[in-house]
């Protein structure tokens, strides 16, 4: 079984557009912003072994405020510009009532059916409660990337905390 690092895409991967202290996605490529430093620090996960499975919620598709076109673009230039194995994406909103719309599991669950993934043996990072909550939901350890939004906290509390996704990865790596 193989041990993977689960990362969602906006706010971790990728740059937040934060208003009034609420994070939001990029709409388009051109909004696009690859977080400082991500290239480098998954290389190096990629190094030690590990599976990089990106698990995200894209609920404006469902809500018709951005294109799956849209997203699957931005999601291709994120595949040529960083070393990810694959993309699980929820296209729903909460309304759907899905399994696989985080916190419940079920991308990582997918995921780690596709790819014989130890989950227990496997983390998500995450910089909200969603995440968080997935993974604990999942088995996987969890670091919230701590960007001081204004939201509720998770469910269940984070295993580590860290400033960037850099910081997390020196985080995995110390384990």
């Amino acid at each position: 079984m193989k041990r993977a690092v689960f990362l969602d895409r906006d706010g971790v991967l990728n740059e937040p557009l934060v208003r009034d202290g609420k994070p939001y996605p990029p709409s388009t490529l051109s909004e696009l912003r690859i977080t400082e430093g991500a290239a480098e620090a998954l290389a190096e996960l990629k190094r030690r072994g590990y599976l990089l499975i990106v698990v995200t919620n894209q609920p404006d598709v469902a809500r018709g405020t951005v294109s799956r076109a849209s997203v699957e673009e931005m999601h291709a230039a994120m595949a040529l510009a960083l070393p990810l194995d694959a993309f699980y994406t929820c296209w729903h909103d909460d309304a759907d009532r899905c399994t696989c719309r985080k916190p419940l599991p079920g991308l990582l669950l997918a995921a780690a059916e596709d790819y014989s993934i130890d989950l227990a043996r496997s983390v998500l990072v995450g910089d909200r409660w969603r995440d968080i909550d997935a993974g604990a939901a999942a088995g996987c350890a969890t670091i919230l990337i701590d960007r001081g939004y204004r939201e509720r906290a998770p469910d269940h509390p984070p295993g580590a905390r860290a400033a960037s996704l850099r910081d997390a990865v020196r985080d995995i790596l110390r384990e």
